[in-house]
């Protein structure tokens, strides 16, 4: 294993938290998968010819977008799951429990809603994540809570302004302990380190090749193009869809 030497976080903890994220990642798909939701391969034949593809680039770029639905989700692991290394009180609560706050910190009344990107609720969600908070400020009176957007607009630390349902018509809330706060701020307030995200960021290729060479396993599978008839993939991948259609039986 490397020296990572990022001083906030040990190198034991940080390799085993990649870890765990990579090993959580989808990396296996075959034909029954590929073709759960059923492909279109009118669109398919569309992209390789426009971007000058391959039907087999096609097919594994379609591969990759399945997989990356999947993966979104483990992102969101990486992301939040970090904080359990943080020491100083910080926690990342089971589903649910904590108020549904996805990390706090009790000794210093900090509640957390994080979230990967700024525009990933609507305004009902932005609206009921809002009313959690004030909430928790009722029933905590030294309470702060805080919006953290991975991928924000800008670099922010900022008074939560959000249009909320109130009474039958929207009105406009803000509370300066109701936070929006971009993740390198929140980093820096965990961690006491103005730049400790950006610091992770540099690392980050570098523990994810130390991970895939210690993990054997962790490489994508996919078989999707060789279980397709290798001497005719354009029909192969029409009958996918269009089997039962008139005409694709001789296709």
């Amino acid at each position: 294993m490397s020296k990572y030497g990022l001083g906030f976080i040990s190198d034991e903890d940080l390799f085993e938290h990649v870890r765990n994220t990579v090993l959580q990642y989808r990396r296996h798909i075959n034909l029954e998968a590929f073709n759960r939701n059923v492909v279109d391969p009118v669109k398919m034949t569309f992209d390789a010819k426009i971007y000058g593809q391959t039907i087999r680039q096609a097919i594994e770029a379609e591969c990759i977008r399945q997989i990356d639905k999947t993966n979104n989700n483990r992102i969101g692991y990486f992301h939040q799951h970090i904080f359990r290394y943080a020491g100083g009180g910080w926690e990342v609560p089971d589903n649910g429990k904590q108020g549904g706050f996805d990390i706090v910190n009790n000794d210093r009344h900090i509640y957390v809603e994080l979230k990967n990107k700024h525009n990933t609720m609507n305004s009902s969600a932005a609206g009921n994540t809002y009313k959690k908070m004030q909430e928790k400020m009722l029933r905590d009176d030294r309470a702060v809570c805080m919006l953290v957007e991975v991928i924000a607009k800008r670099s922010q630390d900022i008074t939560w302004r959000v249009s909320v349902e109130n009474a039958g018509r929207r009105e406009t809330f803000s509370h300066k302990r109701i936070r929006r706060v971009s993740i390198d701020k929140f980093y820096a307030i965990v961690f006491g380190q103005e730049d400790a995200f950006a610091r992770l960021c540099r690392a980050l290729p570098q523990i994810i090749d130390d991970v895939l060479a210690a993990e054997s396993n962790a490489a994508l599978v996919n078989t999707v193009y060789n279980e397709l008839d290798t001497n005719d993939f354009y029909s192969s991948l029409y009958k996918l869809a269009f089997n039962t259609y008139e005409g694709f039986d001789q296709f």
